[in-house]
C-alpha cells in the first residue's frame, strides 16, 4: 500500500529549524574553541603541570559556563550584536571591543592555518606550507559559495564529531591514570592561575565567547520565546567543548605518567603529536594529524566568520554577502601572515590563547553592566539574578586571573 506524505505543520517547521540553528550555534562554538591553540595548550599544560592540570579544566568549564549562558541569553534577548550592545550601554566600548576581537581572531586564525598545515603534514606527510595554503583556500571556497551558511554547519557539526571520537579512542589507547586524574580535578597539588586564564581564552575568549551567540542571531534564533532552549544550547556547546578536552588531557597525560618526556619549550615543539605518536606509532600519528586538521579547518571558518560579524559595528549596511566576502579577506590576510612567517611555533598559539583570556573581562563587563543597569535595551525583561550574580563574581575573577597571569604568560613567551 502506498503511503502518503504528510507536510509539516508551521510549527513544526520552526521548531525543526530552532533545532537546526541550535545545533550549528553549538558546534561553531565548540569547534571554535577546539583548535589548534586548544590542543596545543591541553598538551603543554598537561606535559609540564601532570595530574593537577584536570583542576585547571574544571575551572575553565565552570567559567565557561557562566561566560557563555550570560552572553547567549543577552544577545538573544536583545536581538543585538555584541559590539552594538557594548555600544547602546556604555558609548565607544563597542568599537574598542570590535578592534580587539577581529586583532584576536586574526592573531588566532594565523595559528589556525599553520595547525592545518601541520595536520596535512602528520596526516598525508604534505609540507607544512603547501598545507595550509591548501587548507585556507577550502575556506575560502565555502565562503565564496552561495550556500555558505548550510556548508558551514555542516562541515562543522561533522568534524566536531570525528575530533571527539578520534581523540577518546586516542585516550584510550594511552591507558592513564584514572583515579589521580579524578582526585586532582577537585583536589590538585598545585594551582596554576595562568594556565586556567589561558585555557579560558582557548576556549571561551576574544572571538570564541560570541561565535554561537552571533550565528543564533543570523540565524533569527532571537527573543524571550527561545531563551529555554538557547541556554540549554549554551550548556550542551559548552559540555562538548568540556568533554573534548577531558579526553585530550587524559590522552596526554598517559603518556607522560608512563615516564615518557614531551619537549614543550623547543622553537618547533609540538607536544600534542609527540603524545599521540608515543601513544599509538604511526597510527598514532595519522590520527593526530587528522584530529588537528579537523580542529585547524573548523577554527579558521569559526575565527573569521565571529571575527568579520563585527564589521557592522564600523559599517551598519553590510548585508550577509558583504560579510562573507569581507571574511574571505581576512583569511587571506591569515594566510599571507602565516606564508611570511612560514609555522606559527606553539608559543604563538599560548599567547593568542593567553591574548584572548585577557580581553574576557572587558567583554564581559560589558554585559554585566547591561545586565544589572539596562534593563530597557532587554524590552523590559526581568533577568535572573543569580545569572548576574555568578556572571559579576566571575567577571572579578577572570580580572584577577589576567593581572596575575600577565607576567607567567609573557615569560612563557620567552623560554
Amino acid at each position: 500500500m502506498r503511503q502518503t506524505r504528510t507536510l509539516a505543520t508551521p510549527e513544526q517547521g520552526f521548531a525543526r529549524s530552532r533545532r537546526s540553528s541550535l545545533l550549528a550555534a553549538i558546534f561553531l562554538m565548540a569547534t571554535s574553541a577546539i583548535g589548534p591553540g586548544f590542543i596545543t595548550q591541553t598538551a603543554t599544560f598537561t606535559a609540564t603541570t601532570g595530574a593537577a592540570f584536570a583542576f585547571g579544566i574544571l575551572a575553565s568549564v565552570l567559567i565557561d559556563f557562566v561566560v557563555q549562558v550570560n552572553i547567549w541569553r543577552m544577545i538573544t534577548v536583545t536581538r543585538m550584536r555584541a559590539s552594538d550592545l557594548a555600544n547602546a550601554a556604555i558609548p565607544g566600548s563597542g568599537h574598542v571591543l570590535a578592534v580587539l576581537v577581529i586583532f584576536g581572531g586574526l592573531v588566532f586564525n594565523v595559528g589556525n592555518i599553520a595547525g592545518s598545515g601541520l595536520g596535512l603534514n602528520a596526516m598525508l606527510g604534505l609540507d607544512v606550507k603547501w598545507g595550509g595554503l591548501l587548507s585556507a583556500l577550502l575556506a575560502i571556497g565555502i565562503f565564496s559559495s552561495k550556500r555558505a551558511g548550510v556548508a558551514v554547519d555542516r562541515l562543522i557539526i561533522v568534524l566536531g564529531v570525528v575530533m571527539v571520537v578520534l581523540t577518546a579512542f586516542v585516550a584510550f589507547v594511552s591507558n592513564p591514570p584514572l583515579g589521580e586524574a579524578l582526585r586532582q580535578t577537585v583536589w590538585p597539588d598545585t594551582i596554576n592561575f595562568a594556565t586556567i586564564t589561558t585555557i579560558v581564552g582557548g576556549t571561551v575568549g576574544g572571538y570564541i565567547t560570541y561565535s554561537g551567540a552571533h550565528r543564533l542571531l543570523d540565524k533569527g534564533t532571537v527573543g524571550i520565546e527561545n531563551l529555554e532552549a538557547v541556554t540549554q544550547g549554551a550548556l550542551k556547546g559548552i559540555a562538548v567543548t568540556g568533554l573534548m578536552r577531558y579526553v585530550l588531557f587524559l590522552a596526554v597525560l598517559g603518556v607522560v605518567a608512563s615516564g615518557v618526556a614531551i619537549d614543550v619549550s623547543g622553537k618547533n615543539a609540538n607536544p600534542a603529536a609527540q603524545a599521540f605518536q608515543a601513544a599509538g606509532g604511526q597510527i598514532g600519528l595519522r590520527v593526530f594529524g587528522l584530529i588537528l586538521w579537523a580542529a585547524a579547518i573548523t577554527s579558521v571558518i569559526g575565527a573569521a566568520y565571529t571575527s568579520m560579524s563585527f564589521i557592522n559595528t564600523f559599517k551598519k549596511d553590510v548585508t550577509e554577502t558583504g560579510r562573507n566576502r569581507a571574511t574571505v579577506v581576512f583569511i587571506l590576510i591569515s594566510l599571507a601572515v602565516f606564508m611570511a612567517l612560514g609555522m606559527a611555533p606553539a608559543a604563538l598559539l599560548v599567547f593568542a590563547g593567553g591574548f584572548n583570556g585577557l580581553v574576557l573581562p572587558l567583554g564581559l563587563s560589558i554585559f554585566m553592566s547591561v545586565g544589572w543597569k539596562r534593563a530597557d535595551l532587554m524590552g523590559g525583561y526581568r533577568y535572573p539574578r543569580w545569572l548576574l550574580v555568578l556572571g559579576t563574581l566571575t567577571c572579578a575573577l577572570t580580572w584577577w586571573m589576567g593581572y596575575k597571569s600577565i607576567g607567567p604568560i609573557f615569560a612563557f613567551l620567552s623560554m
